[in-house]
């Protein structure tokens, strides 16, 4: 599809531009303890900063630690000149005030009930930040809030060089080469079923993983101990059986303390599945390195237990591979963090639900409103 793109704008100095970021980051003990996001967004902060734009960024952040981005701030803050406000107020006298080629970084814009309900009268606030307007957070781009989707009703709108890029690059699984990897792990398997569906049409073979392969394991009769499941009940009746899926031939269970490898129907009733085994990545060689394009979301494993292995194999095994990868989920991203850092891989997306919701309707609501009307 074609967008709105920030690289078609003349940006002059001192032109104010209002940008939406993702900088919601995991932080530990006042200190970012993952940048990735942040890393992906600064080619459209230094493209801007170059031009002499004065940059008014936005964003979200929600973890343990509280709801601030003073951390993001002070991140920031070693590479380039930044301004930190505490509300959108506060920021609209600010940033008349701030010199070219300088940031002013709004509080945390989900303080604001505003944010979230895309009230017009915080649209409106929001919209005094800039002359125009730019979305570098595809991560939030399936969410309809004002920042997202209000602000471009009032402000020329145009993606980032991030957004952009994710959207380009998500687009050639819906168009694949082939043959096509579709790898879908992790939980939420209410989310991910839908896709598992679609993209049975559109892979050449599709690897169930994680936790949402309990739900299959179970629907084949297996017991599955005190895994985690869907609950729902058996639905899977047109992909069960369906040849192109994958299961895992092995996995790791846990039970007091201890963890060993079983085969799925060896499972019992007081063990919970943790990881796929290492004879589930042997067997996915063979369709690995055949595969010209490998789509991944969610991790094999309860890498919050400890059990990543296997999803560090499996990233070994298609980081060795000639396929083109889109690794895609926070989970993941987390669990091959220094993998990603090594560029091992085609394409990282920063999304988790923006991927997985794009990946199977094509589109997002953040996406809509940046759409080039000039095709």
């Amino acid at each position: 599809m074609r967008l709105n793109t920030i690289k078609e704008v003349n940006i002059k100095a001192g032109m104010r531009v209002l940008v939406r970021f993702d900088y919601n980051v995991p932080v530990q003990k006042g200190a970012i303890v993952n940048d990735f996001r942040i890393k992906k967004s600064r080619p459209t902060l230094d493209m801007l900063i170059k031009a002499g734009a004065r940059v008014i960024a936005v964003s979200h952040i929600d973890n343990e630690e509280g709801s601030t981005l003073r951390p993001v701030f002070e991140y920031l803050s070693q590479f380039y000149k930044v301004t930190f406000v505490s509300s959108v107020d506060e920021a609209i006298r600010e940033s008349e005030e701030i010199g070219n080629g300088e940031i002013l970084l709004v509080e945390n814009l989900r303080k604001d009930n505003g944010e979230k309900e895309n009230s017009d009268e915080f649209v409106r606030k929001l919209s005094k930040l800039g002359d125009i307007y730019v979305n570098d957070a595809f991560s939030s781009a399936h969410r309809r809030h004002a920042s997202i989707v209000g602000v471009p009703k009032f402000l020329p709108a145009y993606a980032g060089i991030l957004f952009e890029e994710e959207v380009r690059i998500l687009e050639r699984a819906l168009s694949p080469e082939h043959p096509f990897l579709f790898i879908l792990a992790g939980a939420k398997f209410e989310t991910k079923l839908p896709l598992i569906e679609k993209y049975l049409n559109l892979a050449d073979n599709l690897f169930i993983a994680g936790a949402i392969a309990n739900d299959f394991f179970k629907c084949k009769g297996y017991e599955v101990g005190v895994s985690k499941v869907s609950g729902e009940k058996c639905n899977l009746s047109d992909a069960l059986w369906n040849e192109k899926i994958i299961l895992p031939i092995d996995v790791v269970v846990y039970k007091d303390g201890k963890s060993k490898i079983k085969k799925p129907d060896e499972v019992l009733p007081e063990e919970l599945i943790v990881d796929a085994g290492p004879e589930t990545i042997k067997s996915l060689e063979g369709v690995i390195n055949d595969s010209k394009i490998i789509v991944w979301n969610g991790p094999l494993g309860n890498y919050e237990m400890g059990f990543g292995e296997g999803t560090k194999l499996l990233a070994k095994k298609i980081a060795e591979s000639q396929a083109f990868s889109i690794i895609g989920g926070g989970d993941t991203t987390a669990v091959l963090s220094d993998m990603i850092s090594s560029g091992k891989f085609g394409f990282v997306s920063t999304g988790g639900g923006a991927t997985i919701e794009f990946l199977e309707k094509g589109t997002l609501p953040g996406v809509e409103v940046l759409k080039s009307k000039n095709l």
